[in-house]
């Protein structure tokens, strides 16, 4: 019972502070409203629980053997969470749109946001910190791998949700023009913030 509580404890506090993923969730639910960005929110939801499962069965190991490639990975996520950031702050408000009204494309779809999960600085550290802390050594890894994914994939729809929610609001708040384009720069800001551990 006290792992249960524990393991979704931490999938909660994870899933739902800022980060990568939820900020870029917000940015766009903010310019295309929240059905638009289902694809995003379901490529998190499904690709980060994958990403658990293949880094226990493996596939992380690499990184953890040669550090050039796990400091290769972080400038390569790096790269793609600033160029994300710009073009959050440069979309262009609903009001600044062509004639022909076309909405913004969305950040990332479903197989973009999946497999962005595999430089996201973040994803890669709640998942490095989740499978020591919540699996038995001598214990066969797969069953345990996939119940922290199960846990994991549970928890985020809801918290993306949520996050989706804050960018909706924020749209009806604050309107259309300039002081929506002042929240996508502000979510493009705390976007670069969140690279802060790659550089610390």
């Amino acid at each position: 019972m006290e792992y249960a509580l524990a393991l979704i404890s931490f999938a909660i506090a994870t899933s739902g502070t800022p980060g990568p993923n939820t900020l870029m969730v917000a940015a766009s639910a903010a310019q295309l409203g929240i059905r638009r960005v289902m694809p995003h929110m379901l490529g998190i939801t499904l690709g980060f629980p994958a990403m658990i499962v293949a880094v226990a069965l493996g596939l992380g190991l690499p990184f953890a053997q040669i550090p050039g490639l796990h400091r290769a990975m972080q400038v390569v996520g790096g790269a793609w969470l600033l160029w994300l950031a710009w073009k959050i702050a440069a979309a262009p408000a609903p009001r600044d749109q062509g004639a022909d009204g076309a909405a913004p494309a969305a950040p990332l779809g479903f197989w973009g946001a999946a497999a962005f999960q595999w430089v996201n600085p973040k994803a890669w550290m709640i998942a490095l910190a989740a499978l020591p802390a919540f699996t038995v050594p001598g214990l066969p890894i797969l069953p345990q791998a996939l119940l922290i994914a199960g846990v994991f994939a549970l928890v985020s729809m809801p918290s993306l949700l949520f996050w989706a929610w804050i960018g909706r609001a924020a749209r009806h708040l604050l309107g259309e023009g300039a002081r929506l384009r002042a929240f996508n720069i502000g979510m493009a800001l705390l976007l670069v913030l969140s690279l802060l551990p790659l550089v610390l």
